[in-house]
């Protein structure tokens, strides 16, 4: 296969037992927005679901539906929204809408819909603001009382930026739980934990914490070591060597000649770019493994291959180069190319492209 995003369903399940167990008895929501970051949403979705996911969780109601259409029926929450907020369609396929305006309230009632508050404690995005945050329980109550609305959960995000600035966010976060009880809401659900809050903050666990980056295996933090907390990578993207080139010293690579060959050496050409993920601003400080073997990427990535420079070693067309994928297996990590591309490994996954098949496979099953 020209190029491909291997991903390990076995490797999945088991990060959801791990973190389960981590956050216990909180229930857990499996967040597969952005195609699951990149992993491919419905194979993911359902490996979390047969696994018994309390929750999954989505941007948007296009990718609710999409996981409905696949016919799987976890409770699913959808939090961002347009002006055209259909929530009529949410009711008739049972997905609860996390409303963050009046407007959608209103809409949301006017459907009969199930939602989800959102308050802003921080992050300036979407969510009621502290300062109308009265006015929004106030009126959901009305609502509820009158048999128009069910408000399941209220919810919040941490910015994760420091200690101090998360405990005044939680502070924030009870002090509308209890406003929304003092209007006369009684939601069943209340989160705020993302992946790094809900292993490092106990108290911001609540009924509910919502897990991505974690369940993928790919870093959360600076630092954070996923294998060392027993998660596994779940992604292994990997190319096809398309061709292999003999050059001398001095010889220039891919475009604008950011790099020269030092010393004879063979460049092998590898049949993936930045069309498909792989980072421009991380030209010439990536690495690949071919065979279990570390090399250097080298030149400018361009659109649909860069080059590998695998000095004297046999490399040949047709061997498999992994990007990133396991370390425990000789493969360069997710977060190894985010660190070469001065970002983080939520968008090297996220960002791989369309035109790269996502192959599941069941790494419990098969090893």
């Amino acid at each position: 296969m020209l190029r491909e995003a291997r991903i390990d369903l076995g490797a999945l399940r088991a990060n959801l037992r791990v973190l389960r167990a981590a956050v216990a008895p909180a229930q857990v929501m499996g967040v597969v927005k952005a195609q699951a970051y990149g992993h491919g949403a419905v194979g993911v979705a359902r490996a979390l679901a047969e696994e018994g996911v309390d929750w999954l969780g989505v941007a948007d109601l296009a990718e609710a539906l999409e996981l409905r259409a696949a016919g799987i029926g976890t409770p699913v929450l959808a939090w961002l929204h347009g002006p055209d907020l259909d929530a009529p369609t949410a009711v008739e396929h049972d997905i609860d809408l996390g409303v963050s305006t009046i407007d959608q309230l209103e809409r949301a009632a006017a459907a009969g819909a199930t939602v989800h508050l959102k308050v802003d404690t921080g992050l300036s995005r979407n969510g009621f603001a502290p300062t109308d945050a009265f006015a929004a329980f106030a009126r959901a109550a009305d609502h509820v009382r009158s048999g128009r609305l069910r408000v399941r959960g209220i919810f919040s995000h941490l910015s994760n930026t420091s200690p101090a600035d998360d405990d005044r966010q939680l502070d924030l976060f009870a002090e509308l739980v209890d406003a929304a009880h003092d209007a006369g809401l009684d939601p069943e659900v209340r989160h705020i934990a993302s992946t790094q809050a809900a292993l490092t903050r106990p108290d911001a666990r609540f009924d509910l914490v919502r897990l991505g980056i974690g369940l993928y295996g790919v870093e959360y933090g600076d630092g954070v070591d996923p294998a060392a907390l027993g998660l596994t990578p779940v992604m292994e993207l990997a190319g096809t060597v398309a061709a292999v080139r003999r050059v001398p010293a001095d010889t220039g690579m891919s475009y604008g000649f950011i790099e020269r060959t030092a010393h004879e050496t063979t460049l092998a050409l590898v049949a993936l770019g930045y069309a498909d993920g792989v980072p421009r601003s991380a030209s010439g400080r990536g690495t690949v493994a071919i065979g279990g073997t570390a090399y250097p990427q080298v030149g400018r990535i361009a659109m649909d291959q860069f080059l590998v420079d695998v000095g004297d070693d046999p490399v040949a067309v047709g061997d498999r180069v992994v990007l990133w994928g396991d370390p425990a297996t000789g493969a360069p990590s997710a977060s190894d190319w985010a660190r070469a591309a001065d970002t983080i490994g939520y968008e090297i996954v996220t960002r791989v492209g369309s035109r790269v098949p996502r192959v599941f496979v069941d790494g419990a099953a098969s090893g």
